[in-house]
């Protein structure tokens, strides 16, 4: 009976039922959990990783490799139809975030991630520019919203806001104009950030602070030197203990393993609270930079090019595991064919950035992307209508 139950609570998403199966749903769901002791804060046992994760009715954070590892490694069909059923039971599937990002300060960054076009230490054609002036972000956030956008992002190429106080200054200044002039949700990703930062950018309504981890933890070292893994972390903690969402993800494609993967959603789904956003960029080889020649020199059959059918697991894993958090196809999608962004958003994705650049990359167009959601039946997500979970 319990397995009978167990099947139809994993198969069936409870929006397309009957208000007499939803109670039997709700029924066969708490039977189960309450059999198998489910509870978000203690690791569950006896079940199977995939009916852990299609049972709960709240984020779970005590996910272990093994069991991450478990449902990367199902058959791609089922995972991705899982992924699609838990989507729809934490969100509205018809409706996508949009998101516009804007360099406010490109260039001369003094890190050396192996990636990144902006760091001082290569020559990729970059150069170090000032910071725009708030009048620019101002225009360049109206202009986001006139083409459907409802969360605007301001980047800035820093190691960390450490001593910038002028800078600090114009970018909560940035926040607060956005927020109440345009009614935007605002994010900012300036590097690392204190405590007493985090409070700053909280007192003055910022909605999100983006700061990726990148990559796993144990591949970390082989990408960047000049940052500790535990220092992206403490970013984060400070980022949510000041009550601001954390936006954090990684980049695929670093030349890192699928242990690589499992390893970086086990570090997202065990924080204390899953990332608010979690965008997943496709790394775009920078001429010029160190990744884009390691890429070059990889064996064709290596293990460490990145597949496709690796996103989109990445990508349906973390909807499972963290199935309240808003997963972002970010920099490098431009790159994907239509049918290859939709197969992204049929694993859990309900998020873009759109609009003119990535920061130093192309980026899809706002018509481009209006024109195909409205053909998939997707429309904007409303800025600051999305309830954020403890």
């Amino acid at each position: 009976m319990i397995a009978l139950k167990s099947f139809i609570i994993r198969i069936i998403p409870k929006t397309t039922l009957s208000y007499a199966a939803r109670r039997a749903y709700g029924v066969a769901s708490t039977a189960v959990q309450q059999s198998y002791s489910i509870n978000p804060s203690q690791p569950a046992t006896h079940m199977k990783a995939i009916d852990i994760a299609m049972s709960t009715e709240r984020p779970i954070n005590t996910w272990t490799v093994e069991e991450i590892k478990e449902i990367y490694n199902m058959p791609l069909m089922e995972l991705a139809f899982q992924a699609q059923v838990q989507h729809r039971k934490f969100h509205d599937p018809t409706e996508v975030q949009l998101c516009t990002l804007l360099s406010i300060k490109t260039g001369g960054c003094t890190e050396d991630c192996k990636y990144c076009a902006q760091s001082n230490r290569y020559d990729t054609g970059v150069e170090a520019e000032k910071m725009i002036s708030i009048e620019e972000v101002l225009a360049k956030a109206k202009t986001a919203k006139e083409n459907g956008s409802t969360r605007f992002c301001m980047g800035a190429a820093w190691r960390e806001m450490k001593g910038r106080k002028s800078g600090m200054k114009k970018i909560t200044e940035m926040v607060k104009k956005i927020n109440n002039e345009l009614k935007l949700e605002t994010c900012v990703t300036l590097g690392m950030i204190d405590k007493q930062q985090a409070d700053d950018f909280a007192k003055a309504g910022l909605t999100a602070y983006n700061h990726n981890i990148d990559t796993s933890r144990e591949h970390y070292p082989n990408v960047i030197s000049t940052r500790a893994f535990s220092d992206r972390l403490a970013t984060i903690n400070n980022v949510q203990e000041a009550g601001i969402n954390a936006c954090t993800g990684g980049i695929l494609g670093l030349g890192e393993t699928e242990e690589d993967h499992v390893s970086f959603l086990h570090t997202l789904s065990t924080m204390k609270r899953h990332p608010e956003s979690l965008p997943i960029n496709r790394l775009v080889p920078i001429k010029g930079t160190p990744m884009a020649k390691e890429l070059e020199n990889l064996p064709a059959n290596s293990e460490r090019k990145l597949k496709f059918e690796q996103i989109l697991k990445t990508i349906a894993t973390a909807r499972l595991i963290m199935p309240n958090s808003i997963i972002r196809l970010a920099a490098g999608r431009y790159t994907m064919k239509e049918h290859e962004q939709f197969l992204c958003f049929m694993c859990g994705c309900n998020a873009i950035f759109t609009g003119e650049k990535m920061l130093t990359t192309m980026c899809n167009g706002w018509k481009e992307d209006i024109e195909m959601l409205k053909k998939w039946g997707l429309k904007p997500m409303k800025s600051f209508e999305r309830k954020t979970y403890v």
